[in-house]
């Protein structure tokens, strides 16, 4: 979920902070005590002002908070805003002694991309390559200026095959290999196809614009064939087929007649396929059943039989593997896997798949190896991986603790100070960002000494994300962090629910931050919908409920764990079950369920929203961690995962639930 935080510290975290790294001035010369809360505070104000100003282009008035930030944390944000105000009016004065003072700095890569950008547009070449290599990270903008530079229009290439949107810099380049005939119609055909399926028929337009005349591509009127494609399918022109530009338009009304309908666009397809090319009677089908396997129609995989002459995307291969899962159909879930470019068949879902088919085809050394690649790994498929090698999923041994100068180094980071004080002021993307750049290059001990020194501070996610990225040395009490334990464990007690299930599920819903709310208005810890919350409270007497209430916490909690019992005992009982429909809703778990009995692992990998489908699986693997901590033994995936029981089975009072 994309989360809007309210700040991460309260005053009484701020003193803490202050307190700590006068406590390590002890140790770290390096390090000198923080300014006071009120000067912070002061501070704070100031760069919210700043930020107002630099928002509305207001120099004068920047200028002065940046004076006033001098000392605090948040001051290197303020020169970055007055420096980028000058970038904007051409005048790069400032620029090299600020990237000086602050190299290596988050602010310093945002500021140089800036500055490369300006250099670009205006074509200052050689300022350009100077300054280029500096930069860790470029966007699709600055490498296309960086091929402008070198003279190499064919980088491009792979940004134009993404269907990624292409900044206005990358546009001379595709001009270049559009007139050198680098880039031939076959591949606009394909950029166009694209788009269309992912719905950008504007950008689908502007792509088409670069087809020679010969094509017959009139982009007029794509919005209503998209609105109405059946409409469009019944008044095909009887010279419709006459040129590639007019198969492509009725490929289109197919293709999107499909999403919502995929037996009637097979319907109208049949009626009109002998009219295109082998080519392009596949590219329809495998439209009809990529739409098809999402929602797990029999027709699925036939209609993929009929897509062997076309290109399949990732996506469309993932679903042919899907659609075989759910039909048990072992033999086509390895061949299609082997279909799949080499980067995407080495992931760890579809390794795990194809060690699963081939133990299904008596190939179990073969398997073995596979399992062995992706074993260890703290994931969903490697744990189930680790199981079909015979090994329980256990922690591994704790790392020894860092030193008290380890923590001294981390408190004292400045990037850090910058991410706190950014969260504190509701800036929490920039906070996270500065936090994560300021991880790069980290050894492990570096890395946990930094998990630390967030949990003290009780950021819970940041201590999260970097505990998770030690390699050797670990602390899985910090990787699976369980905050608020007096509150949380007693509610998971009297409801007879599963502790490590509920750590899982609000580890995913809101890494703890409890002020969290989603873009579409979840909120707290358990990330509940006010209506959810209302209907909840209502259905358990939850005296003097308000719905400004559900984000504190002993509310947030009371009724999360309420719903996660709703929900788990309208369906079966089932964890994954239960995770899906607390994401997605119980109407949809249920109707995800298959006619026959599903392994829990192919439900949860054949769930058709990209993000509940994630949820499931990371909150069952967070799961199976929590339990091993909370236990102090070894656990198994594959016995919490089970068997999903066929469609209507165990199910009461689905229907009455939000």
């Amino acid at each position: 979920m994309n989360y809007n935080l309210k700040p991460a510290m309260s005053p009484s975290r701020i003193a803490l902070v202050a307190a700590f790294s006068c406590a390590i001035a002890v140790v770290s010369a390096p390090a000198r005590c923080a300014p006071s809360g009120a000067f912070v505070a002061r501070g704070d104000t100031a760069f919210l002002v700043a930020r107002d100003a630099f928002r509305n282009g207001e120099r004068v008035r920047l200028g002065r908070q940046t004076e006033v930030l001098q000392g605090h944390p948040l001051h290197a944000w303020a020169e970055y805003w007055a420096l980028r105000l000058r970038l904007d009016d051409g005048d790069d004065s400032g620029v090299p002694d600020y990237l000086n003072r602050h190299s290596g700095a988050y602010l310093a890569e945002k500021l140089r991309g800036d500055w490369l950008r300006v250099l670009g547009k205006k074509g200052d070449w050689e300022s350009f390559r100077r300054e280029l290599p500096a930069l860790a990270v470029p966007d699709a903008e600055v490498t296309c200026y960086a091929a402008q530079a070198a003279d190499t229009a064919n980088t491009v290439r792979t940004l134009w095959s993404s269907g990624q949107d292409l900044p206005q810099a990358c546009e001379a380049l595709v001009d270049q290999l559009v007139a050198t005939k680098s880039l031939s119609v076959e591949d606009i055909w394909q950029r166009v196809r694209r788009l269309f399926e992912a719905k950008r028929v504007s950008a689908a337009r502007s792509a088409a614009a670069y087809l020679p005349g010969a094509e017959g591509f009139d982009g007029h009127g794509l919005e209503s064939i998209a609105q109405a494609p059946s409409r469009h399918l019944d008044k095909l022109p009887a010279g419709f087929a006459a040129t590639r530009g007019g198969r492509e338009v009725a490929l289109f009304a197919v293709q999107r007649l499909a999403r919502n309908d995929p037996q009637d666009a097979a319907k109208r397809l049949a009626r009109i396929e002998s009219r295109f090319g082998a080519e392009e009677r596949a590219y329809a089908w495998g439209q009809l059943a990529w739409q098809a396997a999402l929602r797990h129609q029999p027709e699925a995989l036939a209609w993929y039989e009929k897509a062997a002459d076309t290109v399949l995307s990732n996506e469309q291969l993932a679903w042919q593997v899907r659609a075989a899962l759910r039909a048990h159909d072992w033999a086509a879930v390895r061949r299609t896997i082997l279909a799949m470019p080499p980067a995407v068949s080495a992931q760890p879902d579809w390794t795990y798949w194809q060690g699963r088919a081939l133990t299904a085809g008596g190939q179990a050394g073969e398997a073995r190896t596979l399992y062995l690649k992706i074993g260890g790994q703290p994931n969903f498929y490697g744990n189930l991986a680790d199981e079909e090698l015979g090994r329980a999923i256990e922690v591994p041994p704790r790392a020894t603790p860092p030193s008290i100068e380890e923590l001294a180094a981390a408190a004292a980071n400045q990037g850090f100070q910058r991410a706190l004080a950014l969260f504190r002021v509701d800036m929490r993307v920039e906070g996270i960002r500065e936090w994560a750049w300021s991880l790069r290059g980290m050894d492990d001990r570096a890395l946990l000494a930094a998990a630390e020194f967030a949990k003290q501070q009780e950021v819970w996610d940041r201590a999260i994300n970097t505990a998770d990225r030690t390699q050797t040395q670990h602390n899985y009490s910090l990787r699976y962090i369980a905050p608020f334990s007096d509150r949380v464990l007693p509610k998971a007690g009297e409801l007879a629910l599963n502790s490590g299930w509920v750590y899982g599920l609000m580890r995913q819903e809101s890494r703890f931050i409890t002020n969290a709310k989603s873009s579409v208005g979840a909120k707290g810890l358990m990330q509940l919908m006010p209506a959810t919350a209302k209907w909840v409270a209502k259905k358990i007497n939850l005296s003097n409920f308000h719905p400004s209430k559900v984000a504190e916490m002993d509310t947030n909690v009371t009724l999360g764990t309420h719903y996660m019992k709703m929900v788990l005992k309208s369906l079966d009982n089932h964890p994954v079950l239960a995770s899906a429909a607390y994401n997605a809703g119980p109407s949809r778990a249920r109707r995800w369920r298959a006619e026959q009995p599903l392994e829990g692992a192919i439900y949860a990998e054949t769930i058709p929203f990209s993000e509940t489908r994630d949820y499931v699986k990371k909150v069952m693997s967070n799961a199976v961690y929590y339990n091993t901590l909370f236990e102090g033994k070894p656990q198994s995936l594959k016995a919490v995962l089970g068997m999903v029981g066929a469609r209507g089975q165990g199910e009461t009072g689905v229907e009455e639930l939000p």
